[in-house]
This record gives structure tokens, C-alpha cells and sequence, in this order.
């Protein structure tokens, strides 16, 4: 999309289960581990890391939504359940280089029933610097938070990172030190026995817009869980699954057979919308091995235009209409 991840957000602190894991939820609790959210994890938390095991190979299709605010604001959730017609069994929201993990509101996002999907953006660093162990106190304070948190969480490090208006894409940052910097991250929350992660590598949908190829940024099956993928129906991107999803899936499935998500996704605003999601949902129901997708629920100033691009299920009586039959349609996909 060519909105940057910083752009998506709104202030710097400001989306999936299978039904049957959904009663897990409820086990999710965790003590607050950062300096600005609360206290510091002890060294040896007295409870085993949660077990992401069960969720890595999900047998049903999922839906998620992507949202600003905080994990624990469930607010987000509660307004796309009343537009999509279902809960989401995922919530992504985004955190910025620095910020601490919360514990607490990923608990809350959990126990709601939503697997926590958190956007990690490297804004004020780079990957050579990351790779290079530079950032390691924040790293090592960062998983000590993440494994005091009992429960599961997705992190998607630096999305979209074959985009060059990302500060680790093309032209900012080299794919050999992408590839370094997201492995020392891996082998740092190892280390840390912070393996209640899935892990989602994300590339963006290949366009006019991404000339860069994917297969240098790949970190290795090794570390990665899922495979996400970007792209929008909209202004300056895709008008079908066929020419959106389908080239990039085709080299997707080149690198690995890991899972796939639809990671973020949205249809904009207009007389092809109800179309165009129909066309969406249909296309990740007939690709196999996705196991769902995103939906980026915001109105949202597209660069370059002089008004908000308007990607909410909401944003009309017929896209609501469209969407909820969709996922109806899909609910036991």
C-alpha cells in the first residue's frame, strides 16, 4: 500500500483464531513489563512460555481486523463485529522502534478472544543497526516483556519491506541486512525463551510500485511461522485477487509452503466495491494454503490525494452488505 506504516498509524503508542481455539482465550493473563506500561519482568518468569504450537497450522479460514489504537482499546474490535457480522479472530495494531510491549493489553485482546498481531515498525533505526546487536538492550528488554505475557502474539517486523516508502525497503536499507537483522531478532527472543511468537514475514504485493524481488528478503523457513502479504484494492494497486495476490503467491510458494495470510487488505470506496470484495473473499477461499485475511477497517489520506481513501466494511450500505455475506458465506471455510 502506499501508505508508509507510519502514516497508517495515529499518535506513535497507538487482523486469527480458529472458532475452536477461541475458548483458549480465556487462559491468557500477563504482568505489564516496560518502563512506560509497568513494571520490569523478573530474569525467570515462574510460568513455561504459552505454546503458539496449536495455532501455527489453523484447519478453518480466519478473519481478522486491522485497526489504530492500543491492543487492550477493544473498541476497534467491537465496531468491525457490528459491520462485519462476526468477531474477528485476530486484531492487528502497530508499535513503533522503542516502544515497550504490553503485556496487559494483549491479555485483554486475547482473552476477547483475538489473537494479537503486532506490526513492529523499525522507524528510527535500521537493519544494519539491528543486525549489528546496537539495539540490543531495547531488543532484550522487549522479549523479557513479551514472554512475561502469557499468551500468543504475531509479530510482523518491518512489513512491506520490498516498498521503498518504507525506511528499511529498496533504496534505504539492503536485503542482505533485512535478512540479518530479522534473524538476530529471532535468535535473540530464543534466547530470551520468548517463544510464545509467531512469527509473519510480510511482503508487499508485487506492482509497478515494489520492483524489488522478494526472494533476497526471505529470512529462511527456519524463522518464520506464517507468510504475510499486503496489497489493497484501490487507487494505484490491484482491481482483482487474480492480478493483486496471485503473481506474488506464485513466488510466495517458491520460498515456502508456510501458511499464508492476507496481512492487510481493503477495498476503497466506490460503484466496484461490493464487486470487489465478493472477488476477495473468493480468491483467498479458492487459494490454497491461505489461512485468511486482514481487513484495514480506517479512512485513511491516500498520498497524493486531496481526500481520505475510505476502507471501512462501513463505508457504504452496499460494502457492509457485500462483506457480511462474505464472511457469512466463508465462516465455515
Amino acid at each position: 500500500m502506499r501508505i508508509s506504516t507510519r502514516e497508517k498509524r495515529q499518535p506513535v503508542r497507538a487482523a486469527l483464531l480458529v472458532a475452536a481455539l477461541l475458548p483458549l482465550a480465556g487462559c491468557a493473563a500477563g504482568s505489564s513489563g516496560a518502563t512506560s506500561t509497568g513494571t520490569v519482568p523478573s530474569a525467570s518468569p515462574t510460568h513455561a512460555p504459552y505454546s503458539v504450537a496449536s495455532l501455527l497450522h489453523p484447519d478453518r479460514w480466519m478473519l481478522g481486523v486491522s485497526s489504530d489504537g492500543e491492543p487492550g482499546q477493544l473498541a476497534p474490535v467491537t465496531s468491525f463485529t457490528a459491520s462485519a457480522g462476526r468477531a474477528p479472530d485476530l486484531r492487528e495494531y502497530y508499535t513503533n522502534w522503542g516502544e515497550d510491549f504490553d503485556p496487559d493489553g494483549n491479555a485483554a485482546l486475547w482473552a476477547n478472544g483475538q489473537l494479537p498481531l503486532l506490526t513492529w515498525t523499525p522507524n528510527g533505526t535500521t537493519p544494519a543497526r539491528i543486525a549489528a546487536g546496537a539495539d540490543d538492550a531495547y531488543l532484550t528488554r522487549f522479549a523479557g516483556q513479551v514472554r512475561s505475557y502469557d499468551g500468543p502474539v504475531a509479530i510482523s517486523f518491518a512489513p512491506e519491506m520490498n516498498g521503498d516508502w518504507n525506511a528499511w525497503g529498496p533504496g534505504h536499507a539492503t536485503a542482505a541486512d533485512y535478512v540479518r537483522a530479522w534473524r538476530h531478532i529471532h535468535d535473540l527472543f530464543a534466547a530470551r525463551q520468548a517463544t510464545n511468537v509467531i512469527w509473519v514475514w510480510t511482503p508487499h504485493a508485487t506492482d509497478s510500485g515494489t520492483p524489488a524481488a522478494i526472494a533476497p528478503y526471505f529470512p529462511g523457513a527456519d524463522y518464520i511461522d506464517w507468510v504475510g502479504l499486503i496489497g489493497y484494492y484501490g487507487p494505484g494497486e490491484g482491481s482483482d485477487y487474480r492480478s493483486l495476490f496471485a503473481p506474488t503467491e506464485k513466488v510466495l510458494r517458491g520460498l515456502t509452503g508456510k501458511p499464508l495470510l492476507i496481512a492487510e487488505t481493503g477495498v476503497a470506496e466506490g460503484p466496484r466495491k461490493p464487486a470487489q470484495i465478493r472477488d476477495l473473499f473468493q480468491g483467498v477461499a479458492g487459494s490454497k494454503g491461505v489461512i485468511g485475511l486482514v481487513w484495514f477497517d480506517s479512512r485513511k489520506q491516500w498520498p497524493g490525494s486531496s481526500t481520505p481513501t475510505d476502507w471501512r466494511v462501513a463505508s457504504s450500505a452496499g460494502a457492509a452488505e457485500a462483506f457480511r455475506k462474505a464472511v457469512a458465506d466463508h465462516a465455515g471455510g
